[in-house]
Protein backbone atom coordinates (compact mmCIF):
# COMPACT_ATOMS: atom_id res chain seq x y z
CA UNK A 1 0.00 0.00 0.00
CA UNK A 2 1.21 3.66 -1.22
CA UNK A 3 -0.12 6.51 1.30
CA UNK A 4 0.84 10.00 0.58
CA UNK A 5 2.29 12.61 3.00
CA UNK A 6 1.65 16.56 2.30
CA UNK A 7 3.82 19.00 4.02
CA UNK A 8 1.61 22.19 4.71
CA UNK A 9 3.20 24.10 7.80
CA UNK A 10 6.22 26.54 7.78
CA UNK A 11 5.73 29.89 8.42
CA UNK A 12 6.34 30.91 4.66
CA UNK A 13 8.74 33.91 6.06
CA UNK A 14 9.61 34.51 2.07
CA UNK A 15 6.27 35.25 0.93
CA UNK A 16 5.93 37.62 4.44
CA UNK A 17 3.58 40.06 4.62
CA UNK A 18 0.73 37.54 2.19
CA UNK A 19 1.82 34.70 4.96
CA UNK A 20 0.98 36.66 8.06
CA UNK A 21 -2.33 35.85 7.53
CA UNK A 22 -2.15 32.82 5.09
CA UNK A 23 -0.72 29.71 4.22
CA UNK A 24 1.68 29.78 1.84
CA UNK A 25 0.24 26.55 0.39
CA UNK A 26 -3.07 28.37 -0.25
CA UNK A 27 -1.84 30.91 -2.33
CA UNK A 28 -3.34 30.78 -5.32
CA UNK A 29 -2.29 30.19 -8.90
CA UNK A 30 -4.95 30.54 -12.06
CA UNK A 31 -7.08 30.88 -9.10
CA UNK A 32 -6.70 27.66 -7.13
CA UNK A 33 -4.38 27.24 -4.51
CA UNK A 34 -0.90 25.58 -5.02
CA UNK A 35 -2.36 22.95 -2.25
CA UNK A 36 -4.62 22.08 -4.74
CA UNK A 37 -2.73 20.94 -7.53
CA UNK A 38 -0.55 19.09 -5.21
CA UNK A 39 -3.55 16.87 -3.88
CA UNK A 40 -4.64 16.76 -7.88
CA UNK A 41 -1.44 15.22 -8.56
CA UNK A 42 -1.18 12.36 -5.41
CA UNK A 43 -4.86 11.81 -6.15
CA UNK A 44 -4.76 10.60 -9.25
CA UNK A 45 -1.70 8.44 -8.71
CA UNK A 46 -4.24 5.95 -7.37
CA UNK A 47 -3.66 7.36 -3.64
CA UNK A 48 -6.63 7.45 -1.44
CA UNK A 49 -4.46 7.58 1.94
CA UNK A 50 -3.14 10.88 2.84
CA UNK A 51 -1.45 12.99 5.54
CA UNK A 52 -1.15 16.48 5.79
CA UNK A 53 1.23 18.25 8.11
CA UNK A 54 0.09 20.97 9.78
CA UNK A 55 1.49 24.04 12.07
CA UNK A 56 -0.39 25.27 14.89
CA UNK A 57 -0.55 28.62 13.36
CA UNK A 58 -2.20 27.88 9.84
CA UNK A 59 -3.70 24.53 10.56
CA UNK A 60 -6.68 25.62 10.76
CA UNK A 61 -6.56 27.31 7.22
CA UNK A 62 -5.49 24.18 5.73
CA UNK A 63 -8.34 22.27 7.41
CA UNK A 64 -10.46 24.69 6.37
CA UNK A 65 -9.35 24.40 2.36
CA UNK A 66 -9.06 20.57 2.19
CA UNK A 67 -11.56 19.44 4.83
CA UNK A 68 -11.84 15.38 5.21
CA UNK A 69 -10.78 15.23 1.42
CA UNK A 70 -14.20 14.27 -0.27
CA UNK A 71 -13.27 16.38 -2.86
CA UNK A 72 -10.29 14.74 -4.07
CA UNK A 73 -11.63 11.22 -3.40
CA UNK A 74 -9.34 10.88 -0.44
CA UNK A 75 -8.88 10.07 3.09
CA UNK A 76 -7.22 12.56 5.31
CA UNK A 77 -5.24 12.18 8.28
CA UNK A 78 -4.42 15.89 10.01
CA UNK A 79 -0.60 15.59 11.70
CA UNK A 80 0.58 19.14 13.57
CA UNK A 81 4.52 19.39 13.69
CA UNK A 82 6.43 22.25 15.14
CA UNK A 83 8.93 23.28 12.50
CA UNK A 84 12.12 21.01 13.05
CA UNK A 85 12.76 19.80 9.53
CA UNK A 86 11.35 17.16 6.75
CA UNK A 87 13.38 14.92 8.30
CA UNK A 88 11.45 15.24 11.67
CA UNK A 89 8.19 15.60 9.71
CA UNK A 90 8.35 12.22 8.78
CA UNK A 91 9.19 11.07 12.34
CA UNK A 92 6.05 12.76 13.81
CA UNK A 93 3.73 11.16 10.93
CA UNK A 94 5.43 7.69 12.01
CA UNK A 95 2.00 6.43 13.59
CA UNK A 96 0.10 7.34 10.65
CA UNK A 97 2.78 5.88 7.79
CA UNK A 98 2.72 2.76 9.98
CA UNK A 99 4.86 0.22 7.81
CA UNK A 100 4.02 1.45 4.38
CA UNK A 101 5.45 3.07 1.63
CA UNK A 102 4.74 6.43 1.01
CA UNK A 103 4.89 9.69 -1.01
CA UNK A 104 6.75 12.93 0.42
CA UNK A 105 5.23 15.76 -1.07
CA UNK A 106 6.08 19.69 0.03
CA UNK A 107 2.90 21.67 -0.15
CA UNK A 108 3.97 24.90 -1.73
CA UNK A 109 6.23 22.43 -4.71
CA UNK A 110 4.53 21.79 -8.17
CA UNK A 111 5.49 19.22 -10.79
CA UNK A 112 4.62 19.08 -14.45
CA UNK A 113 5.65 15.19 -14.51
CA UNK A 114 2.95 13.03 -13.00
CA UNK A 115 3.78 10.73 -9.79
CA UNK A 116 2.18 7.39 -11.70
CA UNK A 117 5.71 6.18 -13.86
CA UNK A 118 7.96 7.25 -10.39
CA UNK A 119 5.75 4.71 -8.25
CA UNK A 120 6.15 1.82 -10.42
CA UNK A 121 10.18 2.34 -10.87
CA UNK A 122 9.70 2.30 -6.96
CA UNK A 123 7.71 -0.71 -6.57
CA UNK A 124 9.50 -2.76 -10.07
CA UNK A 125 13.21 -2.07 -8.56
CA UNK A 126 12.22 -2.71 -5.14
CA UNK A 127 13.71 0.28 -3.89
CA UNK A 128 13.76 1.98 -0.42
CA UNK A 129 14.32 5.64 -1.65
CA UNK A 130 13.55 7.42 -5.08
CA UNK A 131 14.30 10.92 -5.15
CA UNK A 132 13.64 13.45 -7.59
CA UNK A 133 16.36 15.80 -9.12
CA UNK A 134 16.32 18.95 -11.32
CA UNK A 135 18.83 21.08 -12.87
CA UNK A 136 18.92 23.93 -11.33
CA UNK A 137 21.27 27.60 -11.50
CA UNK A 138 21.20 28.00 -7.97
CA UNK A 139 22.30 24.94 -6.25
CA UNK A 140 23.03 27.33 -3.28
CA UNK A 141 19.28 27.18 -2.23
CA UNK A 142 18.49 23.67 -2.34
CA UNK A 143 19.80 20.36 -1.10
CA UNK A 144 21.64 18.87 -3.79
CA UNK A 145 22.65 15.41 -5.22
CA UNK A 146 26.25 14.43 -6.14
CA UNK A 147 25.53 11.33 -8.84
CA UNK A 148 28.28 8.70 -10.53
CA UNK A 149 28.34 8.09 -14.05
CA UNK A 150 25.46 5.04 -13.43
CA UNK A 151 23.23 7.32 -12.15
CA UNK A 152 23.70 6.34 -8.42
CA UNK A 153 23.53 8.68 -5.41
CA UNK A 154 27.22 9.40 -3.82
CA UNK A 155 26.61 12.45 -2.03
CA UNK A 156 23.53 14.35 -0.29
CA UNK A 157 24.34 18.19 1.00
CA UNK A 158 21.67 21.07 2.19
CA UNK A 159 22.28 24.56 1.13
CA UNK A 160 25.89 23.78 0.34
CA UNK A 161 27.89 26.55 0.46
CA UNK A 162 30.50 25.68 -2.34
CA UNK A 163 29.40 23.78 -5.51
CA UNK A 164 29.26 20.01 -5.48
CA UNK A 165 26.20 19.76 -8.26
CA UNK A 166 23.42 21.52 -9.84
CA UNK A 167 20.79 18.94 -9.19
CA UNK A 168 18.60 19.78 -6.83
CA UNK A 169 16.34 17.38 -4.69
CA UNK A 170 12.69 18.44 -5.84
CA UNK A 171 10.08 18.32 -2.82
CA UNK A 172 8.67 15.25 -3.71
CA UNK A 173 10.44 11.90 -2.40
CA UNK A 174 9.15 8.03 -2.33
CA UNK A 175 9.71 5.87 0.33
CA UNK A 176 10.40 2.17 1.97
CA UNK A 177 9.71 2.34 5.65
CA UNK A 178 13.43 2.18 6.26
CA UNK A 179 13.38 6.03 6.07
CA UNK A 180 12.21 5.60 9.69
CA UNK A 181 15.36 3.58 10.80
CA UNK A 182 17.40 6.37 8.91
CA UNK A 183 15.70 8.77 10.53
CA UNK A 184 16.43 7.61 14.23
CA UNK A 185 20.17 7.64 13.31
CA UNK A 186 21.03 11.12 12.47
CA UNK A 187 21.10 14.73 14.61
CA UNK A 188 19.81 18.02 14.07
CA UNK A 189 21.82 19.85 11.97
CA UNK A 190 23.53 22.94 12.75
CA UNK A 191 19.97 24.66 11.69
CA UNK A 192 18.72 23.00 14.80
CA UNK A 193 16.70 20.60 12.37
CA UNK A 194 15.96 17.14 11.38
CA UNK A 195 17.56 17.25 7.41
CA UNK A 196 15.55 14.67 5.09
CA UNK A 197 19.65 14.74 2.82
CA UNK A 198 21.22 13.48 6.07
CA UNK A 199 18.30 11.14 6.37
CA UNK A 200 18.77 10.05 3.23
CA UNK A 201 22.93 9.67 3.21
CA UNK A 202 22.19 7.69 6.27
CA UNK A 203 19.95 5.44 4.29
CA UNK A 204 23.09 4.72 2.01
CA UNK A 205 25.12 4.30 4.82
CA UNK A 206 22.94 1.05 5.94
CA UNK A 207 22.70 -0.55 2.91
CA UNK A 208 18.70 0.67 1.84
CA UNK A 209 18.44 0.92 -2.49
CA UNK A 210 18.58 5.03 -2.51
CA UNK A 211 18.28 6.00 -6.49
CA UNK A 212 17.24 9.24 -8.33
CA UNK A 213 15.23 10.36 -11.69
CA UNK A 214 16.34 13.59 -13.00
CA UNK A 215 13.32 15.61 -13.93
CA UNK A 216 12.67 16.57 -17.88
CA UNK A 217 9.93 19.01 -17.47
CA UNK A 218 9.33 21.80 -15.04
CA UNK A 219 9.51 22.00 -11.35
CA UNK A 220 8.65 25.13 -9.37
CA UNK A 221 9.25 25.78 -5.52
CA UNK A 222 6.96 28.62 -4.94
CA UNK A 223 8.44 29.96 -2.12
CA UNK A 224 9.16 33.63 -3.09
CA UNK A 225 6.73 36.00 -5.04
CA UNK A 226 8.77 35.54 -8.46
CA UNK A 227 7.80 31.86 -8.16
CA UNK A 228 4.54 32.03 -7.63
CA UNK A 229 4.11 34.65 -10.80
CA UNK A 230 5.82 31.91 -12.58
CA UNK A 231 4.15 28.92 -11.31
CA UNK A 232 0.90 31.21 -12.21
CA UNK A 233 1.83 31.39 -16.15
CA UNK A 234 3.30 27.75 -16.42
CA UNK A 235 -0.47 26.73 -14.98
CA UNK A 236 -1.88 28.75 -17.34
CA UNK A 237 -0.09 28.35 -20.65
CA UNK A 238 -0.73 24.52 -20.08
CA UNK A 239 -4.00 23.90 -18.33
CA UNK A 240 -6.14 27.14 -19.51
CA UNK A 241 -9.17 27.12 -21.52
CA UNK A 242 -11.66 29.57 -22.94
CA UNK A 243 -14.85 29.43 -20.64
CA UNK A 244 -17.33 32.13 -20.76
CA UNK A 245 -19.28 32.07 -18.04
CA UNK A 246 -19.99 36.27 -16.76
CA UNK A 247 -21.11 38.89 -18.50
CA UNK A 248 -18.99 40.61 -21.77
CA UNK A 249 -20.71 43.97 -22.84
CA UNK A 250 -20.46 44.92 -26.77
CA UNK A 251 -17.29 47.42 -26.29
CA UNK A 252 -15.21 45.18 -24.66
CA UNK A 253 -12.53 42.64 -26.73
CA UNK A 254 -11.49 39.17 -25.39
CA UNK A 255 -9.15 37.34 -26.90
CA UNK A 256 -7.07 34.43 -26.50
CA UNK A 257 -7.94 31.83 -23.70
CA UNK A 258 -9.97 33.74 -21.42
CA UNK A 259 -11.60 31.95 -18.02
CA UNK A 260 -14.39 34.27 -16.72
CA UNK A 261 -16.39 32.93 -13.90
CA UNK A 262 -20.03 33.89 -13.01
CA UNK A 263 -21.21 36.79 -12.27
CA UNK A 264 -17.91 38.10 -13.66
CA UNK A 265 -18.70 41.46 -15.68
CA UNK A 266 -16.36 43.23 -18.40
CA UNK A 267 -17.62 46.44 -19.13
CA UNK A 268 -15.53 49.05 -21.90
CA UNK A 269 -11.79 46.36 -21.14
CA UNK A 270 -9.81 44.58 -23.20
CA UNK A 271 -9.13 40.84 -22.04
CA UNK A 272 -5.82 39.14 -23.48
CA UNK A 273 -5.75 35.27 -22.32
CA UNK A 274 -4.47 33.56 -20.89
CA UNK A 275 -5.76 34.80 -17.81
CA UNK A 276 -8.68 33.47 -15.29
CA UNK A 277 -11.22 36.07 -13.97
CA UNK A 278 -12.83 34.85 -10.71
CA UNK A 279 -16.51 35.20 -9.36
CA UNK A 280 -18.40 38.33 -9.29
CA UNK A 281 -15.47 40.17 -10.79
CA UNK A 282 -15.71 43.84 -12.09
CA UNK A 283 -13.29 44.80 -14.80
CA UNK A 284 -14.04 48.02 -15.89
CA UNK A 285 -12.50 50.90 -18.62
CA UNK A 286 -9.61 48.65 -18.31
CA UNK A 287 -6.94 46.31 -19.74
CA UNK A 288 -6.02 42.85 -18.79
CA UNK A 289 -2.96 41.47 -19.59
CA UNK A 290 -1.76 37.63 -20.38
CA UNK A 291 -0.85 35.54 -17.19
CA UNK A 292 -2.89 37.11 -14.89
CA UNK A 293 -5.38 35.67 -12.34
CA UNK A 294 -7.98 37.36 -10.61
CA UNK A 295 -9.44 36.31 -7.89
CA UNK A 296 -13.54 36.54 -6.51
CA UNK A 297 -14.96 39.32 -6.13
CA UNK A 298 -12.27 41.64 -7.02
CA UNK A 299 -12.63 45.14 -9.07
CA UNK A 300 -10.14 46.48 -11.74
CA UNK A 301 -11.13 50.05 -12.72
CA UNK A 302 -9.64 52.36 -15.00
CA UNK A 303 -6.38 50.39 -14.87
CA UNK A 304 -3.72 47.84 -16.80
CA UNK A 305 -2.69 45.18 -15.14
CA UNK A 306 -0.48 42.27 -16.68
CA UNK A 307 1.50 39.18 -15.27
CA UNK A 308 -0.21 39.33 -11.54
CA UNK A 309 -1.31 37.53 -9.42
CA UNK A 310 -4.70 39.45 -7.83
CA UNK A 311 -6.45 37.64 -4.23
CA UNK A 312 -9.72 37.80 -3.73
CA UNK A 313 -11.91 40.84 -3.32
CA UNK A 314 -8.84 43.35 -4.21
CA UNK A 315 -9.28 46.11 -5.29
CA UNK A 316 -7.53 47.69 -8.24
CA UNK A 317 -8.25 51.47 -9.38
CA UNK A 318 -6.72 54.04 -11.55
CA UNK A 319 -3.35 52.50 -11.95
CA UNK A 320 -1.74 53.32 -15.39
CA UNK A 321 0.14 50.08 -15.59
CA UNK A 322 0.79 47.27 -12.74
CA UNK A 323 2.71 44.06 -14.29
CA UNK A 324 4.40 41.28 -12.26
CA UNK A 325 2.54 41.80 -8.76
CA UNK A 326 1.31 39.51 -6.28
CA UNK A 327 -1.23 41.58 -4.35
CA UNK A 328 -3.32 40.69 -1.39
CA UNK A 329 -7.01 39.60 -0.37
CA UNK A 330 -8.81 42.85 0.16
CA UNK A 331 -5.82 45.16 -0.44
CA UNK A 332 -6.80 48.50 -2.28
CA UNK A 333 -4.46 49.84 -4.58
CA UNK A 334 -5.24 53.20 -6.14
CA UNK A 335 -3.65 56.38 -6.89
CA UNK A 336 -4.68 60.27 -7.59
CA UNK A 337 -2.26 61.37 -9.84
CA UNK A 338 -0.36 59.57 -13.17
CA UNK A 339 2.73 57.44 -12.30
CA UNK A 340 5.06 54.95 -14.13
CA UNK A 341 4.57 50.92 -14.10
CA UNK A 342 4.50 49.40 -10.61
CA UNK A 343 5.39 46.21 -9.24
CA UNK A 344 4.26 45.09 -6.22
CA UNK A 345 3.88 42.63 -3.18
CA UNK A 346 1.51 43.47 -0.91
CA UNK A 347 -0.18 41.42 2.07
CA UNK A 348 -4.18 40.93 2.72
CA UNK A 349 -5.68 43.86 4.18
CA UNK A 350 -3.27 46.91 2.79
CA UNK A 351 -4.00 49.76 1.15
CA UNK A 352 -1.70 51.41 -1.27
CA UNK A 353 -2.60 54.90 -2.43
CA UNK A 354 -0.10 56.42 -5.21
Amino acid sequence: MMKGLVLSGGKGTRLRPLTFTTAKQLIPVANKPILGYVLDHISRAGIKDMGVIIALETGEDIRSYVGDGSKWDVNITYILQEPLGLAHAVKTAQEFLGDDNFVMYLGDNLLSERLEKFIKKFNEEELDALLLLKEVENPKQFGVALLNGKGEILKLVEKPKTFISNLALVGVYIFSSRVHEAVERIEPSWRGELEITDTIQEMIHIGCRVKAEILSSWWLDTGKKDDILSANTLILDEYSKTEVKGIIDQKSKVSGRVKLEEDARITNSTIRGPCVIGKNCVIKNSFVGPYTSIGNNSRIINSAVEYCVILENAVVDSIDRLEESLIGRNAKVFKNQKHKTLKLHIGDYSEIEI
